[in-house]
């Protein structure tokens, strides 16, 4: 999830250039049993992460992703929810691998370079899905965000910082795909860390949403939205700020 304060033409433009072709499709939707089974044991139920763990059971991890890279999901064969799911999964394993892999560190933007979308951590080229070469701006940007109209992904995908929405501590899954985004939803904004509603006259919520707005405005505006997921109901015309991003890793 690279966002770095820039504007989202760049991610949107991005994301419209490329259409990715993969020499291999998957016959049925991917079992990740094997991912809820490493959430379960690594992630706290308010998302935060043992990478010391993940990095003991970095091979049972290996054999996961492995299971992600056999084949991409089938657009024809997979229903909408197995797709997303899927690409949900995919996005935080490999975020989980990066970090894992250059572990110890303070943050994920100590990987990469400094320029989004050409050098940054986002743009590693280190995950390889049904024969094509992918980077998590590619999943997130070019994949998630582009084919699937689902503001609430942006609750489910995890850039491994604290501000982040949290890692859930189980696979997403196409049955319950639904429940599971407005869960995330819920339990975001209910979180004071992360969002602030006071009694809603005045709120202070997270920069997800100035950073990926048209996202959450496409159907609604911006505290219609809110107040779908929020218990708190934030008046129509509320003050809104925006709280500082804490990039230091949620561990």
């Amino acid at each position: 999830m690279i966002l770095l304060g820039i504007s989202l033409v760049l991610p949107q433009a991005c994301s419209q250039a490329q259409n990715f072709k993969f020499e291999k499709y998957g016959a049925k939707p991917t079992d990740h049993s094997q991912w809820t089974a490493l959430l379960a044991k690594h992630v706290a139920p308010n998302g935060d992460v043992n990478y010391k763990g993940f990095i003991a059971d970095s091979v049972k991890l290996n054999k996961y992703l492995q299971l992600l890279e056999q084949g991409a999901p089938n657009p024809k064969t997979w229903s909408k929810n197995d797709q997303l799911a899927y690409w949900i999964n995919a996005y935080n394993a490999y975020t989980v691998q990066l970090i894992i892999r250059n572990y110890p560190l303070k943050s994920i933007k100590e990987i990469g370079g400094k320029i989004p979308f050409v050098n940054s951590s986002w743009d590693i080229k280190f995950i390889k899905i049904g024969g094509t070469e992918l980077d998590l701006n590619n999943i997130e940007h070019g994949i998630i965000r582009k084919e699937f109209s689902e503001p609430r992904i942006h609750f489910a995908v995890n850039c491994a910082s604290v501000s982040c929405p949290r890692l859930r501590n189980e696979a997403y899954e196409g049955s319950k795909l639904d429940a599971q985004l407005t869960d995330q939803a819920k339990y975001f904004l209910s979180n004071q860390k992360k969002n602030q509603l006071g009694n809603g006259s005045s709120i202070k919520i997270s920069k997800l949403f100035k950073w990926f707005k048209g996202d959450f405005t496409e159907k609604e505006d911006l505290i219609s939205f809110i107040n779908r997921y929020s218990k708190v109901k934030v008046k129509e015309n509320a003050d809104i700020d925006y709280l500082e991003y804490d990039w230091n890793l949620n561990e």
